[in-house]
């Protein structure tokens, strides 16, 4: 196994936030890249500064040169946080992006003020289909996958209501790196945080879309249940992506919980 690298991209000036401002970083899920929440960024911009995470061969990130683990993930997204800033920060991640969240903080909780679990889970899905998936991408591309995973990531309505950023999502995973997509497949066919919960003191918001079979409302409530500060959420008209099918209310359940645990936060 070995620490995988990742990219940082900065919602700037009007759209995400001045550096004196609190900071807030964003999670992708798998097969998509900082542009799940372009929506959602110029919302959080009054209040944060903002900074989003790529996958290792999604987006701006490089490719993975080796097999890594959900927790790998989360000690490479301290890591790289680290190089921006040793103040704690606010925390968002979506389906893996979210996995990895509940790693963060049962590895580097002190560095997190809060965090929001979108779209996840503290296991997801079956080891043997994460691994069937990896052989299918590496056999036949990410392209391979681009219909089944819109029928997993879109509530009914959603593409046809935001058909230009649902597609940029769709050509984001065409273009995802095959064997970085295989990798943190394998990653999430190993990952179970269930029996770890008890240990996260964090405050943790398990927010879920209303559509989301791949993570519905049992996940959220398991993850809520398991921590010692958890409350769930519900996103409507939303599946597996609420940041990009409803930025508003995603943007506004987020700022709600964020400000209830902003004591002593500058703003």
């Amino acid at each position: 196994m070995s620490i995988p690298t990742l990219a940082l991209r900065e919602f700037g000036g009007e759209r995400g936030g001045e550096p004196g401002r609190p900071l807030l970083v964003l999670g992708p899920s798998l097969g998509t890249s900082s542009i799940l929440w372009e929506s959602c960024a110029p919302l959080f911009g009054e209040r944060y500064r903002v900074l989003a995470w790529d996958l290792p061969g999604h987006g701006r990130a490089p490719a993975a040169t080796g097999p890594f683990t959900v927790a790998e993930l989360a000690d490479a997204l301290a890591a790289t946080v680290a190089a921006v800033t040793d103040e704690p920060f606010f925390y968002a991640g979506v389906s893996l992006g979210g996995a990895t969240g509940l790693e963060l903080l049962l590895r580097h909780g002190a560095r997190v003020r809060a965090a929001a679990i979108v779209a996840s889970g503290a296991q997801l899905g079956e080891p043997g289909s994460w691994r069937d998936r990896a052989a299918k991408v590496r056999a036949e591309s990410t392209s391979s996958i681009l219909s089944s995973s819109a029928e997993r990531w879109f509530a009914p309505g959603s593409p046809a209501a935001h058909p230009d950023l649902s597609g940029r999502l769709l050509h984001a995973l065409q273009d995802a790196d095959d064997e970085s997509y295989a990798l943190c497949c394998e990653a999430l066919a190993a990952y179970d945080v269930r029996g770890q919960l008890g240990a996260i003191t964090t405050p943790v918001l398990a927010l879920w879309g209303r559509h989301d079979a791949v993570a519905p409302e049992s996940k959220a409530a398991e993850i809520a249940r398991g921590v010692a500060h958890g409350q769930t959420g519900v996103i409507e008209g939303a599946a597996h992506l609420p940041p990009a099918e409803q930025p508003e209310a995603t943007a506004a359940a987020l700022i709600a919980f964020f400000a209830s645990h902003s004591e002593g936060v500058p703003s």
